[in-house]
């Protein structure tokens, strides 16, 4: 199986906007400088989304240990 993901970025650092695809009609969610290095519940970020893939490969890798 081979996933693609998207993300784009448009606008200065910190006035500017992004967009994050992950596969087709999987995840698209939004990205600002706020949500990435403030407290900004309005969108998500890289590390946060890199979170959640390694826990939901540990968590499938533990199931199947037990």
């Amino acid at each position: 199986m081979i996933s693609k993901s998207t993300a784009s970025w448009q606008g200065t650092l910190k006035g500017g906007s992004g967009t994050m695809k992950v596969g087709p009609g999987h995840y698209e969610g939004p990205f600002t400088f706020a949500s990435r290095f403030e407290d900004d519940s309005k969108g998500t970020n890289p590390e946060q989304l890199i979170g959640a893939a390694h826990a939901g490969c540990y968590s499938m890798f533990l199931s199947a240990l037990i």
